[in-house]
């Protein structure tokens, strides 16, 4: 037996995407983020891939995530918080980790004396994310003091955007200018960093003074799976990685009024040919899907007619009367001349590309090519 819903990540593509957002950027340097399992599409496959494509190192959210690529041979750092039990494990597989306060540059310091290492910390401004990190007004203060603290090395300073999928959005401005501020005053006190970093995707496309000097390295996610926010510009062609398919389960000749689905949000207005796929929201379909989506069937699209339901959604094939039982359906990728990107579910579903990628069920197998 095969899967009855498949996901294949492409990963000459996602290496192509890699080497064109590399020249984008050009002088900085592109570290890929592969937070959550790699945005839920594989983690493993993923990182091999960028590491042979050129990337010198990686980042993630969280240490169990930071393990799994511990032995791939470039440095992996964790750009959100770290616990207090979470340091010294960290420090121990020579993780890189954030540093988000005072008190939490002296619990790293500690730690790293106790166990005889010299433990390498990024310094997370906050300029306005509002979500974690030191406050740019207080950070020279504890960048100051931390500098002092034996057995740490202040590898990097970055911060981050919540408005980056704004072209020209005067508060990313705003924040640019505070970390400028907090940059020169380290330096006045003799205090430098090896990576200066604040774009990420996003920032990448709508804010191309966050990938030039002082800055020398970006962030890039989403972008490598070649997908980005509407809302922004795209400053970089970008392929998609992800096709996902499934199969046609049965089809059916339903007279005029039938209703279809959970809640009958949809009557056949005159006889109609309708075939069940094998597919639902417990794969990663958005809800919103249903009655305004489509899928492609023999190059073709095929309208989804009836609310999804957990395993199976059904679509109006009186424009493809060569579907059969059995054929591939795809959900999301090309088929022939036509083409469902993630894109087109996230505007569906009043979202963007990550929230879509994240929610591909765990029981769709992935492939990758």
């Amino acid at each position: 037996m095969q899967h009855r819903v498949t996901l294949r990540v492409n990963l000459a593509t996602l290496a192509e995407n890699y080497r064109a957002v590399c020249g984008l950027v050009r002088p900085c340097a592109v570290m890929p983020v592969l937070k959550a399992n790699a945005y839920g599409l594989g983690v493993g496959p993923i990182a091999r891939a960028l590491v042979a494509a050129g990337a010198e190192r990686l980042a993630v959210a969280e240490p169990f995530e930071a393990l799994a690529l511990a032995g791939l041979g470039v440095p992996v750092q964790i750009l959100s918080g770290i616990l207090p039990d979470e340091i010294a494990p960290m420090l121990e597989h020579g993780v890189t980790l954030p540093l988000v306060s005072l008190e939490g540059a002296q619990a790293i310091s500690a730690e790293a004396q106790r166990l005889g290492v010299r433990a390498r910390v990024h310094v997370k401004l906050d300029t306005g994310m509002g979500r974690a990190g030191i406050l740019w007004q207080e950070a020279p203060e504890v960048i100051r003091r931390a500098a002092a603290l034996p057995s740490l090395e202040l590898e990097g300073l970055f911060t981050h955007f919540p408005l980056a999928y704004e072209s020209a959005s005067s508060f990313t401005r705003e924040q640019l200018r505070r970390f400028r501020f907090v940059l020169d005053a380290a330096a006045q006190d003799g205090i430098t960093f090896r990576w200066i970093h604040a774009a990420n995707s996003d920032a990448i496309n709508n804010a191309p003074e966050a990938c030039a000097a002082p800055f020398n390295l970006v962030r890039s996610g989403i972008n490598l799976h070649g997908a980005f926010d509407a809302a922004g510009s795209l400053r970089v062609p970008l392929q998609p990685v992800l096709t996902m398919t499934t199969r046609l389960a049965q089809i059916r000749q339903l007279p005029e009024g039938t209703p279809i689905g959970y809640g009958q949000t949809y009557r056949t207005r005159r006889p109609m040919r309708v075939g069940t796929v094998c597919a639902g929201y417990a794969d990663g379909l958005p809800l919103a899907l249903s009655n305004r989506g489509c899928v492609l069937i023999h190059g073709c699209a095929a309208p989804i007619v009836g609310r999804l339901s957990m395993d199976y959604l059904t679509v109006n094939l009186d424009d493809i009367p060569e579907a059969q039982v059995g054929d591939t359906v795809t959900l999301l990728g090309r088929d022939g001349g036509q083409e469902i990107p993630v894109q087109d579910w996230a505007n569906l579903k009043g979202t963007h590309a990550y929230d879509i990628i994240c929610s591909i069920g765990s029981r769709v197998e992935r492939v990758f090519c």
